[in-house]
Parts: structure tokens; sequence; C-alpha cells
């Protein structure tokens, strides 16, 4: 599963910085002008896990393979984007292919980088953000009701069940709220996904402050965080010019770097853990002397679907999962020592992954 979020805010909030820091690449041109990313850049980032590590170490493993996260960075956003102002539709159209978005504001002060509204605002800066992508749903999705009900009148349930939903978007979105905030039953939730509404997609608030407020946020930082409370979405504050600092340096390196800064680990650590939660997302692990490897699944997933992760042909013939949990694994030294305390178990179609669980499985072909 490839988790992929969108990076999207005004230009020069630091989202190409941003992006650069935790793709540890220089793919996306950082400047001093709006506009300066032409293209969408995807970069693929490997998951921080260091209960991995530890796993590893005690067969030992070979190879180490942490699961993967692809950030996507949107060009930047300007008034009236959903009109086409600025290069606004061609990106807007680049975050429905997300599974959710952050939203990336500006929460510094710096003279010589120049701001597309004239001022240092956060919140004005969401405000624009999310009213341009509230614009381009409602746009695409009044396009549709002609033609969808005339459908649902001649008897199409599909389309009958599509209009029902896209008049419930309709009722949030004509309110000035995001269609996230409507209420939406289990067996509507793959209909409603269908529509791919850009303002329906989880949202992740990413403050990006100075130096100085990178360990503690600033006041800007926890006007977000509350505006982020407000609208039921996550929050982290990051220094995207300290992680672009971070991104140069080796490992040892980086620890003495976040040590003098008083943080305790890097802001790309905060940002994938806020994105796993946002996404109801978690982490299970295979163990051997080939390689130790985290795949991720959704909180609710069974042991089959967790199986089917790895090869459908895994979920298909999936007979039973040998299941040991992560604690126990390393604390009895591996599989020898849990059958021993008895805390190897057989687990069928039934069980829920648990986070951190090590799963062995068993399947016909």
């Amino acid at each position: 599963m490839a988790l992929k979020v969108a990076i999207v805010g005004l230009p020069n909030v630091g989202k190409s910085t941003l992006f650069n820091a935790l793709t540890q690449t220089a793919a996306a041109q950082a400047a001093n002008y709006p506009f300066c990313t032409i293209e969408p850049n995807t970069g693929d980032v490997a998951v921080p896990e260091p209960r991995l590590d530890a796993l590893a170490a005690v067969i030992p493993s070979k190879e180490i393979i942490p699961a993967r996260i692809n950030f996507v960075d949107i060009a930047g956003l300007v008034r009236g984007a959903s009109k086409g102002e600025g290069l606004g539709n061609q990106f807007l159209a680049n975050i429905r292919d997300c599974d959710a978005v952050a939203f990336v504001a500006r929460c510094f002060i710096d003279d010589d980088i120049t701001h597309v509204e004239g001022k240092v605002d956060p919140l004005a800066d969401l405000e624009t953000i999310e009213t341009e992508l509230m614009l381009a749903d409602l746009e695409s999705l009044e396009k549709r009701v002609s033609n969808l009900e005339k459908r649902a009148k001649a008897g199409d349930k599909e389309s009958a069940q599509t209009l029902r939903l896209v008049q419930l978007a309709l009722v949030e979105l004509n309110a000035g709220r995001p269609a996230r905030k409507a209420v939406v039953s289990a067996e509507d939730d793959k209909a409603w996904r269908m529509l791919q509404l850009l303002t329906s997609k989880p949202a992740l608030y990413v403050s990006n402050v100075d130096e100085a407020s990178a360990a503690t946020g600033n006041e800007m930082s926890n006007m977000v965080a509350e505006r982020a409370k407000r609208d039921g979405a996550d929050h982290v504050f990051i220094s995207a010019q300290i992680e672009s600092e971070i991104a140069m340096l080796d490992p040892a390196e980086r620890a003495e770097f976040l040590e003098t800064l008083d943080l305790a680990e890097p802001g790309l650590n905060k940002l994938i853990r806020e994105a796993y939660h946002l996404l109801g997302l978690q982490t299970y692990f295979t163990v051997g002397p080939k390689e130790a490897r985290a795949w991720t699944i959704h909180k609710g997933d069974t042991a089959p679907q967790a199986a089917g992760v790895i090869h459908t042909d895994f979920e298909k013939g999936f007979i039973r999962a040998e299941t040991i949990a992560y604690e126990d694994y390393v604390r009895l030294k591996g599989e020898a020592g849990a059958r021993e305390a008895g805390k190897f178990r057989q687990e069928g179609k039934e069980y829920v992954v648990q986070d951190g669980d090590v799963l062995n499985f068993r399947f016909n072909v």
C-alpha cells in the first residue's frame, strides 16, 4: 500500500523546500517567485520505523525493507485557481490522485522571501486554499447533476446513489464547508470516494515555522493548530529549513544536529506519523534471515487482508497466520523463545491484525 500525500499551499510558503528535504533530493526547484514548480514532483520516501531495526537484529536479517510513502509537491495555488488563475486547474487535478492533503501554512517572517498576498497570515492562506478547492468541487459537481438526474429517473440505481451523494456534498459546499464534513454511511463509502472530491480527502495542516520555533512552535503555528482542531484536521509544525539541512547530513551528524536544536526527531517522522494517524494506518512485520520488512495496512484489517498486501494469492489461499507481538518477539529473542514462553499464536481468518504484529502466513497455492 503506497500512501500518497499532496503537499499544497500558496507560493513561497516552503512547500518545495519541505518536499526537497523530505525526499532528500533537489528535484523540486525552490525559488523565490510564484509557480517555480511547473510539474508535480513525486518523491518516494522510506517510513522511519525503529522497530524494524530491532527485529532485524534478532535474526539477524540480511536486508531491511521499510514501508514507503509518496509525497507529491503541487505547484503553488493562488486566489482564483479554481477559475484557472496562476497555473490553477492543472494542479487541482493532480490532487485528486492523492490519499490525503497536507496544507502547508507559512508561519515565519522573512523579509527576503516575498508573500504572494503581500503579508504573512497563515489562517488567511489556509482559507484561500480551502476556498479554491471547494469552488473546484462545486463546479465539478454542478456539471454532473443534470445528467445524473436523467439517469436516475430512468431507473439507474447507481446514478441514483451518485446523485444522492452529489447532493449531500453540495449541501456542505454551499454552506462554505469542505465535503469531508458530510456524514457518509459505510455502504456509500466506495461511491463517495469515486466522486474524487478535493475537499473530501483527509486534511493535515503543516505549519512551516522558523528555526527558532522548531522545537516548540510559535504564535502563528498555535493559531493553525486551533484552526485544525476546529476543522477536525490533524496538525504538525515543522521547520522546512531545518529539515533541508538535516537531509544533507549523515545519520551520525543528524543525531548531533538534532540534539543541538533540542529536537527529539526529524520533522519527517512527525509528519509521517500524523499522516498514518490521519488515514487510520498501521504497520505489521515479516522477519526472516533474508529480510525484515514493514507492511502498511488499515487499522481493523483482518489477517487475510494483511496477507493480501504481500500478494493476492496469500489472501485467496489463506489458512492461518502465525503471530507474535513485536514486544514479545524482541524480548524473547525471536520465534523459538516466543513458542517456549507461550507467546506464539495461531490466528484464523477473523483475526484483526494489531500494530506491530510479526506475522508468518500459511496458505494454499
